[in-house]
C-alpha cells in the first residue's frame, strides 16, 4: 500500500521534535481527518539551516513531515517557497490518492513557517 520511501520515513522518521532555537514555526491542520503538523525552521542568511517537526496524524502525515524536513534543509527561502505538495509526494515516491492531503498538510505548514519568518 505504501512506497518503500514512505515506510522508511515511518520506521526511521527524521528530524522529529520541537526545535527550541527555531526562527519560525508553521502550524497546519486538516479539519476533515484531524491531522496536525508543527514545522520548526532555523533560517540564517535566507537559507533554511535546520528543520524539525511534530505531527499528530496518520502514518503518511508522519512520513510527509519527515520528508519535508529533508527537502528544505539547505534550501534558500525562495526555493522552499516554490515547493509544492507534488514535491513532497515525489520525495516519498508516491502516496495513495486518498492520502495526498498529507503532502498538502506539509506544504501548508512550510508556508506558514516561512510567512512567520518573513514578518520577523
Amino acid at each position: 500500500m505504501y512506497s518503500t520511501k514512505v515506510l522508511d520515513h515511518l520506521e526511521n522518521p527524521r528530524n522529529v521534535g520541537k526545535m527550541l532555537e527555531a526562527t519560525a514555526v508553521g502550524v497546519a491542520s486538516n479539519p476533515v481527518c484531524g491531522d496536525l503538523l508543527h514545522l520548526y525552521v532555523q533560517i540564517s542568511d535566507e537559507e533554511i539551516t535546520a528543520a524539525s517537526f511534530q505531527v499528530k496524524g496518520c502514518p503518511p502525515s508522519i512520513a510527509a513531515g519527515s520528508a519535508l524536513t529533508e527537502l528544505i534543509t539547505g534550501l534558500t527561502v525562495a526555493a522552499a517557497q516554490a515547493l509544492k505538495p507534488a514535491d513532497v509526494t515525489q520525495a516519498l515516491e508516491s502516496l495513495p490518492p486518498n492520502k495526498e492531503h498529507c503532502a498538502v498538510l506539509a506544504i501548508d505548514a512550510l508556508r506558514a513557517a516561512l510567512a512567520q519568518a518573513a514578518r520577523l
